[in-house]
């Protein structure tokens, strides 16, 4: 009977230790996981983007470190709308952004940015025929 304790508190022992090897491993994991997200620029927020960071945001990383947004204005809702462009460049390119999504008038979906357009950017002018470069 006494045996059979003690080969119980053993294999107890065992499982605490086991199990405390494995939430050490588990925590030094995720804090090389959160160093090394921190070291690329990434950044933890409770509250949420700016619509006007968001926008430069999502333009830039859709079109790249040399897009820059020409023309801003709100949207219905958390809706931004506006024209972007190459720096350097004439042209300018419609965009509508959202909170999880940016859509181009030059992307494939036609038909899905002009509703988007109709009914979240109502007020959004046409870009000038020959606009000039800044």
């Amino acid at each position: 009977m006494i045996g059979a304790d003690v080969e119980t508190r053993v294999a107890r022992r065992l499982n605490v230790q086991r199990l405390m090897l494995v939430m050490g491993v588990l925590v030094l994991g995720l804090g090389a996981v959160s160093a090394y997200a921190v070291s690329q620029g990434q950044r933890w927020s409770l509250e949420p983007e700016a619509p006007g960071e968001r926008m430069n945001g999502q333009v830039r990383a859709q079109m790249g470190r040399g897009a820059e947004v020409r023309y801003a204005a709100p949207g219905v809702g958390p809706v931004m709308c506006g024209y972007a462009g190459y720096r350097g460049r004439t042209d300018a390119i419609a965009f509508i952004s959202r909170p999880n999504r940016i859509l181009f008038e030059t992307d494939p979906l036609a038909v899905e940015f002009a509703d988007m357009k109709a009914r979240d950017c109502p007020d959004l002018p046409e870009p000038p025929a020959n606009p000039a470069v800044p």
